[in-house]
């Protein structure tokens, strides 16, 4: 299983689908694509893909959420293709991925665990799309929230609450851990050691044949790869931008919503006053009264100095506020008494409080006539919005009903823009550095999740203020291009595909040699070719690792081999073949008292965590019982795969 681990995390791909899993746990996304993970655990139709506990899981979803996880990873590898994601096993991680979100569900329900309506209500509130200025939820930005995602609220708590359920179930995989001190050390030893080694290079092109080849050759060639050649999907964004000031006219408020607003929020209105006050808490009323006594000669910070105590100083409160703050009593003197008086003993909570009142703040109250210009411009703001709300959903219903993005936009007196074919990442096709519009940012990820062309929709630039409306004017799919357009570097890669053979026979040459004792440079030398010199490497394994993803393919593999074994490895895309020889792998020395021993430790910790994961969401299957329906699955990936 930590192979699995290790592996799975060790490519984008694997760390897409890994990250997938647990993203949906953390709730991320909600944020973002929530609208396509479908209803995991719902009867929504279709055939049935899976039989989870008492629930399915239904072919429409499953195949949603693979669209949905290859949309994702496409913000990383632009150029991915479905059938690419297919053939890296990514169909089949999500369907695990799948089920076992239903299984976590069923899990949940079987046993009693469950989430309820505020938390669901809490986690809506810390969606940022969702927050008005006062960082409260506008209902009209969740509307809009929902309405993007394409989403009723019933689908989004489902979500949520199925995420949550998964949250709390799984969380205790990772919990109380403990690394035993002898462990890490042994694993420090491992990713402490260093290597010695030698790698060897025989380039393709020195192995390619002088003659070239005749057209037909070269045709079926290109036929055979043209996946090396493949162009990403791209697509022409048909737009028009406008503002809040297609709104000609907005009825004012009238006098009756004037005075309904005022008499809604009359507390607001009335006169009010607060006050800020220092208390000094003693244990006894013994205490207290000795402490007034000495407050009538110097300053109440002074008298808590002496007693190695410190004054609390409140922020303006009410008399309401200080009294749920402190008591009643308290309050009750503390608005009684005049600026600068130091009052009590007073009975509170904590013990005996001495109350000095620092300021008296007011607030004078305002009639309707007074808050008329407040109200007026609040209730403004509010019919604009409502009308936009409105003028927004007669467009959306104009769309519905078959207008076109053309009707609309000369309804507007709106003159449409096309974009260049652009990638699924906001980049212009073949043009270096160039990107989409900016006012379609927040609409290339929809436009590309669009299944045609000529599918028209509306949606916010800046809330409230600027809107897009926009359809996809044509779609280019992902392909090959034609042999004449790229018949030169087809060629190039001709000879150097024909050339690598050659250059792995004399690997496997070289290899054989090594292993017979001969040293890798003199085994290289001997086949009479200006090769490059031998790459003599005395590394430590933590130099390796702090390279990354960015560490070379034969340097990992020196570091994955035993000590004293040889191995060939092939350059991408046909540029030759490597010899790697391992000649001594020497152990890392930890003391007891490493400071890395700590981050050794939790990085065990972390992947024994996954691992009990793993095992956690297995035995909730096997609770629930998971009968898996492989036709309809089958089916499922032939339709993605385009078949």
């Amino acid at each position: 299983m930590l192979q699995f681990f290790r592996k799975s995390f060790g490519s984008k791909l694997g760390l897409g689908l890994a990250m997938a899993f647990l993203g949906l746990i953390a709730l991320a996304f909600a944020a973002g694509d929530i609208s396509n993970v479908g209803n995991f655990g719902g009867v929504a139709g279709g055939d049935r893909a899976a039989t989870v506990g008492k629930a399915r899981v239904d072919t429409v979803d499953l195949e949603r959420a693979v669209s949905s996880a290859v949309e994702n990873l496409r913000r990383e590898q632009p150029t991915i293709t479905m059938r690419e994601f297919i053939a890296q096993g990514g169909f089949d991680q999500v369907v695990r991925n799948v089920i076992d979100l239903a299984a976590i569900t069923e899990f949940g329900r079987k046993h009693g665990v469950l989430v309820g309506d505020r938390l669901i209500d809490s986690e809506i509130a810390k969606l940022p799309d969702v927050q008005g200025p006062d960082g409260k939820v506008s209902d009209q930005l969740y509307q809009a929230f929902l309405s993007q995602r394409q989403l009723t609220d019933a689908q989004l708590r489902r979500e949520l609450r199925q995420s949550l359920l998964a949250r709390q179930l799984l969380i205790n995989a990772d919990l109380g851990i403990a690394v035993p001190n002898d462990l890490a050390m042994r694993y420090a030893a491992v990713v402490t050691e260093r290597r010695t080694g030698a790698i060897g290079l025989l380039p393709a092109a020195l192995f390619a044949p002088k003659t070239v080849p005749s057209e037909s050759e070269l045709a079926t060639w290109y036929a055979a790869n043209q996946g090396d050649y493949l162009r990403p999907e791209r697509r022409v964004i048909r737009y028009a931008t406008f503002t809040d000031a297609v709104l000609k006219t907005v009825p004012a408020p009238t006098e009756a919503e004037i005075a309904a607003r005022y008499n809604a929020n009359r507390a607001k209105y009335e006169a009010s006053e607060s006050r800020r006050i220092s208390q000094l808490i003693l244990p006894t009323e013994a205490a207290a009264k000795a402490a007034l006594t000495e407050a009538a000669g110097k300053s109440l910070d002074a008298v808590a100095a002496t007693k190695g105590l410190s004054v609390a100083k409140l922020a303006p409160l009410t008399q309401r506020a200080l009294a749920s703050q402190s008591s009643q009593a308290v309050a009750d003197a503390a608005f009684a008494a005049p600026q600068g008086k130091v009052l009590g003993p007073i009975r509170a909570p904590l013990g005996w409080v001495l109350v000095r009142v620092d300021a008296i703040e007011g607030k004078a109250g305002k009639t309707l006539d007074q808050a008329r210009a407040e109200l007026v411009a609040e209730l403004a703001v509010e019919k604009r919005r409502a009308a936009l709300t409105d003028f927004s959903a007669g467009i959306e219903d104009e769309f519905d009903n078959g207008s076109t993005l053309g009707d609309v936009a000369k309804e507007l007196g709106l003159t449409l823009t096309e974009t260049a074919p652009l990638l699924a990442d906001g980049r212009v096709f073949g043009q270096e550095g160039a990107t989409a519009p900016a006012d379609l940012a927040r609409v290339i990820s929809t436009a590309f999740a669009m299944e045609g062309e000529g599918q028209p929709q509306l949606a916010e630039i800046e809330p409230g203020k600027r809107f897009v409306v926009f359809d996809v004017a044509q779609i280019a799919p992902a392909a090959p291009p034609p042999l004449a357009e790229v018949r030169a570097q087809a060629l190039a890669e001709y000879q150097l595909a024909k050339g690598n053979i050659a250059a792995k026979a004399a690997a496997q040459k070289v290899e054989a040699m090594v292993r017979k004792g001969t040293d890798l440079g003199t085994a290289l030398d001997s086949l009479g070719l200006p090769l490059p010199p031998v790459d003599r490497i005395d590394m430590p394994r933590e130099q390796i690792q702090a390279m990354g993803q960015q560490t070379p393919p034969p340097l990992a593999m020196l570091f994955a081999i035993a000590k004293g074994q040889v191995k060939l490895m092939g350059a991408p895309r046909n540029r030759g073949w490597y010899v790697v020889k391992v000649n001594e792998v020497i152990p890392g020395k930890v003391e007891a008292n490493d400071a890395r021993l700590p981050d050794f430790r939790r990085t065990i910790a972390q992947v024994t965590a996954q691992e009990y994961s793993q095992a956690l969401r297995a035995a909730m299957r096997n609770d629930v019982g998971v009968k898996r329906n492989e036709p309809a699955i089958d089916g499922s990936k032939s339709r993605l795969r385009g078949n």
